[in-house]
């Protein structure tokens, strides 16, 4: 039997594809690793996106036994898939899956999105 791997983000947490292009300068020529490290901000498109931050439920019991459990109730966070991300390369984790190189970012981190709307401008300037 095959199984999937899924990858599942938790929390506050933004699993972000780096930009690949990078990895080289305007001219063509390869730039060695470390010239990439050393940047302080980095860029890339958000590819996974946590629930968000859990909000407390007053009226929840604290009682493990308790049958009535509501499902819990988070605040959203403020990027969504394909949007492109600048974030601060120290607060990134990186990972590997699948081989492919993927970076997790806190949304704290994250300093500025590019979001592609334009579709919902197209329908805005239509009506």
């Amino acid at each position: 039997m095959k199984s999937k791997k899924q990858l599942i983000v938790v929390g506050d947490r933004i699993l972000i594809k780096p930009d690949s292009e990078k990895d080289k300068t305007n001219s063509g020529l390869y730039l060695p690793q470390g010239v990439e490290t050393k940047e302080k901000v980095q860029g890339g498109y958000v590819y996974k996106v946590g629930p968000g931050y859990p909000l407390p439920d007053p009226g929840a019991s604290e009682e493990p036994w308790d049958k009535n459990r509501s499902e819990p109730k988070y605040l959203p966070l403020q990027a969504e898939e394909g949007d492109y991300a600048l974030f601060l390369r120290k607060s990134s984790v990186e990972i590997e899956f699948e081989n492919e190189k993927y970076l997790l970012v806190p949304q704290a981190a994250i300093l500025l999105l590019v979001r592609d709307d334009l579709l919902d401008a197209i329908t805005d300037d239509d009506i």
